[in-house]
């Protein structure tokens, strides 16, 4: 059986960096294609999140409460 053996490592290199140059012109490419948001939709999405943001972690809070208090409050005094 005969080996095939890499007999040129500088094409390897020069391989290597044609491939990551033909994807960095490809990414380019396709930044160009992106619909960028306005400034004013940037933002008002930013508000968006940070509201939204709020109000989950007050949901989460009241729901830990009042399991905490189901549960541990509610057991405590079972055990009474």
């Amino acid at each position: 059986m005969d080996r095939v053996q890499v007999a040129h490592q500088p094409n390897r290199v020069v391989g290597w960096v044609s491939r990551t140059r033909d994807f960095l012109v490809g990414v380019r490419e396709e930044m160009k294609k992106v619909t960028w948001p306005t400034r004013d939709e940037l933002v008002k999405a930013t508000r968006m999140i940070v509201v939204l943001s709020i109000v989950l972690g007050v949901v989460i809070g009241l729901m830990d409460w009042l399991l905490q208090l189901i549960f541990v409050e509610g057991i405590a005094r079972l055990a009474r």
